[in-house]
């Protein structure tokens, strides 16, 4: 078969389509449910966008994928502001998704839904965490913008209320595209200097776009992390904020966060004005009762002379008694060493000493004699055992002329003929020496002495 015209491979024909399919699309609005999701570890998102009779393959690269203020799932219905494409690796169709939308609710309402459920399961917004305010701070932080309407109405309050307290300004923008991650910088920056005792994070009013920057994780983090007490007035009392449910305490405007952190100097007044009088009452009561004791007093009080008199006869009744006592003392004691001496006299260890030695000396003579004769004794014994002994010994029936025959050569005692045959050779033992004999005959006897 004869081709005409150019072949195309594959690549290149995939290239041209994509070409074709990119050049004659416009970017365009499309709207779908979401299935097939896919996060890989490169942060770009894949998925298929369907209605109830088609689907398309759709991508959408990381750098996009930054900016959504909410997490795409499957089964949302969503809109998309995508280009058409074609994925050339495997000539498949898609739509390049460059910004995405929910379809229905707005997209911020619902990124303010989805990052409230995950801070709150992480325990953000949990109330131990939360850190009491001062009674009475010596400084105060505000971050916010330095040219909006929240920082007048604060220092106005503050000033009003408590003009004594120092103010540091940490100057962030609060609306548009990093506002939040401005606002999240101060507030470390705040931490990390620790110049005030409590942190006021403020804004005025606005949508919730013009709010967002305090939606942002970011800042909700940042708040979070602050080891300084931090109160959150961001917009109006119907506005809410993730920074108003981390913050330690939330206040509803910024006015009423200025109200929460100062003491109402005429309030201060009032209460030490009062707390004086109470003071004064109180002295004036205490120095009463005490004039009224020295008046007691006085009149119980006595002469100093004659006080004096009283002592020096009190001290010489005392020095007489202290000297008959001790005099007594003395001649008890003389008289016991008195008594102790002729005891010790008495019972002079001298005395019992040479007693002790002479029965020591009497006890030695004697048992030097006891051993004497004990021995003597035994001796005597032991002489006349030996002589019994001897005179059972076979040595001493052998030196009567006996002898003790054995085997040769098992060395067994002889004491029957019938124990050895004629021919054997037997060993003799006698009272000195031994024999070796030949048996030439035997004579068997019986137990009364006739032979056999």
């Amino acid at each position: 078969m004869q081709t005409t015209g150019e072949i195309y491979s594959v690549s290149q024909l995939n290239r041209e389509v994509r070409s074709l399919l990119e050049g004659s699309f416009p970017m365009i609005w499309i709207e779908g449910e979401i299935s097939n999701l896919a996060r890989p570890g490169s942060g770009h998102i894949y998925f298929s966008l369907k209605d109830s009779q088609s689907q398309v393959r759709c991508a959408m690269f990381r750098a996009k994928c930054t900016l959504l203020r909410f997490q795409p799932e499957n089964g949302m219905q969503v809109l998309i502001f995508a280009r058409v494409s074609l994925y050339e690796g495997r000539g498949e169709f898609q739509l390049i998704a460059e910004r995405m939308e929910p379809s229905g609710e707005g997209a911020l309402q619902l990124a303010f839904e989805q990052l409230k459920q995950r801070l709150d399961k992480e325990g953000l917004f949990d109330p131990s965490h939360k850190k009491s305010l001062p009674d009475f701070p010596h400084t105060v932080g505000v971050v916010t913008s330095p040219t909006g309407a929240a920082i007048r109405d604060i220092l106005s309050v503050l000033q009003r209320r408590f003009p004594a307290l120092q103010v540091i300004i940490y100057p962030t923008r609060v609306q548009g595209e990093g506002a939040g991650q401005s606002v999240a910088r101060m507030i470390r920056l705040a931490a990390e200097r620790q110049e005030c005792d409590v942190l006021i994070v403020s804004r005025g009013g606005g949508s919730l776009e013009d709010l967002w920057s305090f939606n942002e994780e970011a800042v909700a983090r940042a708040i979070y992390a602050c080891e300084i007490p931090v109160v959150v007035g961001v917009g109006h009392e119907i506005d809410f904020t993730i920074a108003d449910f981390v913050a330690d305490v939330r206040a509803p405007t910024p006015s009423a966060a200025a109200e929460l952190i100062s003491q109402d100097q005429d309030k201060i007044m009032q209460h030490m004005l009062s707390c004086e009088n109470w003071m004064i009452d109180r002295i004036k009561s205490k120095l009463s009762q005490l004039q009224q004791a020295i008046s007691w007093l006085e009149k119980r009080l006595i002469s100093p002379a004659r006080r004096l008199e009283d002592l020096a006869q009190r001290l010489d009744d005392l020095g007489f008694r202290m000297n008959a006592a001790m005099r007594a003392v003395i001649n008890q004691v003389r008289l016991d060493l008195s008594q102790k001496a002729g005891d010790l006299r008495h019972h002079n260890p001298i005395h019992l000493i040479e007693t002790h030695l002479e029965r020591c000396h009497q006890l030695r003579q004697r048992l030097d004699s006891t051993m004497t004769r004990r021995l003597e004794r035994l001796n005597a014994k032991l002489a006349e055992t030996g002589r019994a002994l001897h005179a059972v010994s076979p040595l001493a029936t052998l030196d009567r002329g006996y002898a003790i025959i054995e085997t040769e050569p098992e060395r067994f005692i002889v004491r029957c003929a019938d124990q050895v045959n004629i021919g054997d050779r037997i060993r003799a033992r006698l009272a000195v020496g031994a024999i070796s004999c030949l048996v030439e005959d035997r004579h068997l006897e019986d137990k009364s002495g006739n032979e056999n």
